[in-house]
């Protein structure tokens, strides 16, 4: 009989899980994501990272199974179609998070998802059971490292991006499910794709652009463990619980079992990953939205004297600290993870999108004269109350006293996008019209979202992704 491991609960799941018996909420959420995570690829042609990697995976050559969305009609490998399209799914900071383990699930998983089903030649019920699964599988193990006592993610607290170390292991499950392996495999998946998870996330605090790479190498080793499984390589059974395993390894042991198992395979998480509004880290999200809301109530922005962002304590390390940088983005990239910057948008921005869209986070905007004058304005400081519902939500409390004497206060408890405050559907579409919008044609759009919200039949991945292969060239783009 086989040992009763964590890899094994898992690999059960998840061969024992089909399309048919997926709640209808779990496909219908999936779907939308699958739409989401296209938008956000296309859109993200807009960075000069997003031109490197598409030249640099088109430069490997090789046997042509996957598509890269904009990467042109000859297609590539699948683990380095997984590699661009996950870069790109993450690169704009736009892509969904689940709460509270605070990881971004399906920028990696329906890249190596989509990847590995075009490679297969697999179905779109296949591949959204596969995303499914994945997600799931992802959640989980990002939940295991969730301290409950002190609120927040050990990964998080070790320096460790959970998104892209959680996100290789689901997205190696989905592309294991759509390659054909059985339990056993999956087994194996699981255990060779520990020792290709990784993700440092310094890059939140003092910059660079490396963690645009996070999601897409998640992606890429998925996919190559996968393959490198069905060629026969195996892994411990072991490999998360096990003395020199996964959460020793990355958690120092301390880590929480009953959040792999239990209710799995009833107890679905993936309805509740919430979908992202705005173009920016999680985090600052209730800041624009506080901001914005003050605005609608009158409050004038060149009468602003002093703003104090109220946050909770784990959040200022990533978007108020260090507080000189945070007040100063010199890229739209940095403002992304600027609470400063992201009040100074709520007040003098908008108009784009959902609110705010990628037009308010541009190079030119993060040094405008205006918006630096206000973000210098602005303290972050620790708010009880935001920090007593952390990670459940990203609280904000934004108190403004402007050069009358009045004190102006918004709190913003719940982000939107969850299961509190949801996107409509009609929020969504307009998400990926607005991603979408000058690169594809007006039919190619409607092709590509009315595909992917329809997708479970028989209908095959690569025609869901032709459309995507060859974009239009719009005014700023790199060359």
């Amino acid at each position: 009989m086989a040992e009763p491991t964590l890899a094994r609960s898992l690999a059960g799941f998840a061969a024992a899980t089909s399309f048919g018996t997926l709640p209808e909420d779990v496909t219908g959420s999936v779907r939308k994501r699958v739409v989401d995570v296209l938008g956000l690829c296309v859109a993200a042609h807009r960075l000069p990272t997003s031109a490197a990697i598409v030249e640099h995976v088109r430069e490997q050559g090789g046997t042509p199974q996957a598509t890269v969305v904009g990467g042109g009609r000859t297609r590539v490998p699948a683990p380095l179609a997984a590699l661009a399209n996950g870069v790109l799914a993450h690169s704009l900071d736009y892509d969904d998070t689940h709460l509270p383990s605070v990881l971004h699930p399906s920028a990696s998983v329906v890249p190596a998802a989509l990847a590995a089903a075009e490679a297969a030649g697999a179905d779109g019920g296949s591949t959204v059971r596969a995303i499914a699964v994945g997600l799931e599988v992802c959640v989980r193990l990002g939940m295991a490292g969730y301290d409950r006592e002190s609120g927040n993610s050990t990964f998080f607290e070790h320096g460790q991006h959970a998104t892209s170390i959680c996100g290789a292991l689901g997205g190696a499950v989905a592309a294991g499910l759509l390659l054909g392996l059985t339990e056993d495999g999956l087994v194996d998946v699981l255990g060779i794709t520990a020792s290709m998870a990784a993700g440092i996330i310094e890059a939140n605090r003092t910059g660079g652009t490396v963690k645009r790479l996070h999601c897409g190498l998640a992606a890429q080793s998925a996919v190559t463990a996968a393959q490198l499984v069905r060629r026969g390589f195996t892994g411990p059974p072991t490999v998360f619980e096990g003395r020199f395993g996964f959460f020793q390894a990355f958690l120092h042991g301390v880590y929480d079992p009953a959040a792999v198992t239990d209710g799995l395979g009833t107890d679905w998480a993936v309805p509740g990953i919430f979908f992202k509004p705005y173009p920016a880290n999680h985090f600052t999200h209730t800041a624009a939205d506080a901001a914005m809301a003050l605005r609608e109530q009158g409050l004038d922005p060149a009468r602003v004297e002093r703003l104090v962002l109220g946050v909770p304590a784990p959040v200022i390390r990533t978007i108020g600290q260090p507080i000189e940088r945070k007040r100063a983005p010199e890229t739209g990239y940095q403002a992304q993870f600027s609470g400063p910057y992201m009040v100074a948008a709520g007040l003098l921005g908008g108009g784009h999108g959902l609110g705010l869209g990628l037009d308010d986070f541009t190079d030119e905007l993060a040094r405008d004269p205006e918006r630096r004058e206000l973000m210098a304005k602005v303290e972050v400081v620790v708010d009880d109350t935001a920090t007593a519902l952390f990670p459940g939500q990203f609280p904000a409390v934004l108190t403004a006293h402007d050069t009358d004497g009045r004190v102006w206060r918004q709190e913003v408890l719940a982000n939107r996008g969850g299961p509190a405050r949801p996107l409509s559907d009609a929020e969504l579409a307009l998400k990926f019209r607005d991603n979408a919008a000058g690169r594809l044609s007006p039919a190619d759009l409607d092709t590509v979202m009315d595909r992917g919200l329809r997708l479970g039949g028989p209908d095959r991945i690569q025609d869901l992704l032709r459309p995507l292969a060859e974009l239009k060239t719009v005014a700023g783009d790199p060359s």
